[in-house]
């Protein structure tokens, strides 16, 4: 384990650099600066203030420079809000968009799971096809359609909860259904396929011939093969709830990180950008170590071959 660890560190680190590198570049050459607005300010005032963020200088001094503050953990002042960091909005907004993404994974795995195992008991059945049939049809809904129609049918038509805001407890409900209902739509499947598959094994058939009651056969033997594609897929779905949220925040209007990032690729902020995309990329690089320690703690066969 401690040597899947250490080299699943060493290959972050290329990662890491890779998306620091080509977010900068990408923010820098875009169309336009931070202080772009709509009034022209003159050429001695742009050229104080790029002079006192330093973006006077070659882009090769500037990536030089901004690489060694990442190294340290400090991402810099926002250009659009001088006098906060990019640390402290970090700080600040992220435990919203972190109780969001808990949310809507609890949502994707209440829902998911279930009615992935039910399907692969009902093989073949009503009780396999209906819930396959509503798990296609959350897949093809992606956030930014489902959000809004959640947003209409239960918060302004029957008002049960609000449409927008992070207040009460309510208006968690919403937006974690947008977020994990994509997301329990894919986990389904993979639950259902992965139980198809244990279930024809050799030692579920041997299980069963002794005369164990279906639900000991299903919760001691199957369960544990049968969710490794699920555990597999954690990864890449904790990505995309944290990426996804971006969208969910912007349409729900959640004080979260992601209106910021949002605001701040309007505002070419690059420091808010950066800092941003490099805290996601460090979390979501840990998310998948957590996730492929699970796998090699389920699968023993996986743990000796790493």
């Amino acid at each position: 384990m401690v040597k899947l660890i250490v080299s699943r560190l060493l290959q972050a680190i290329p990662v890491l650099w890779a998306i620091a590198t080509l977010t900068f570049f990408m923010v820098r050459l875009a169309p336009g600066d931070p202080f772009s607005s709509e009034r022209e300010i003159p050429p001695e005032i742009r050229a104080n203030i790029q002079a006192r963020y330093g973006l006077d200088k070659p882009l090769s001094v500037q990536y030089v420079r901004q690489l060694n503050q990442w190294l340290r953990g400090d991402f810099g002042p926002s250009f659009k809000h001088p006098d906060r960091t990019v640390n402290g909005i970090i700080a600040e907004h992220f435990p919203a968009s972190l109780m969001l993404g808990l949310s809507a994974l609890l949502v994707a795995l209440v829902v998911g799971l279930p009615a992935g195992i039910y399907a692969a008991l009902k093989h073949n059945s009503p009780g396999d096809y209906l819930p396959m049939s509503l798990a296609m049809t959350g897949i093809c809904l992606p956030s930014f359609v489902l959000g809004p129609l959640l947003a209409l049918a239960f918060g302004l038509w029957l008002g049960w909860f609000n449409p927008a805001g992070w207040d009460h407890p309510g208006d968690r409900v919403l937006p974690a259904l947008t977020l994990g209902l994509y997301y329990a739509a894919y986990i389904a499947r993979l639950a259902r396929g992965g139980m198809l598959e244990i279930l024809t094994k050799d030692f579920i058939r041997t299980a069963r011939a002794k005369g164990l009651p279906e639900w000991r056969v299903v919760c001691t033997h199957a369960l544990r093969g049968g969710l490794l594609p699920v555990v597999t897929y954690l990864g890449p779905a904790c990505a995309g709830l944290v990426t996804g949220s971006f969208v969910v925040e912007y349409v729900f209007w959640i004080p979260g990180l992601g209106r910021y990032f949002v605001n701040a690729a309007f505002d070419r902020d690059y420091t808010v950008i950066m800092g941003t995309v490099m805290f996601y990329a460090v979390l979501i690089v840990g998310l998948n170590l957590v996730v492929d320690l699970l796998h090699a703690l389920l699968d023993p066969r996986l743990r000796d071959a790493r």
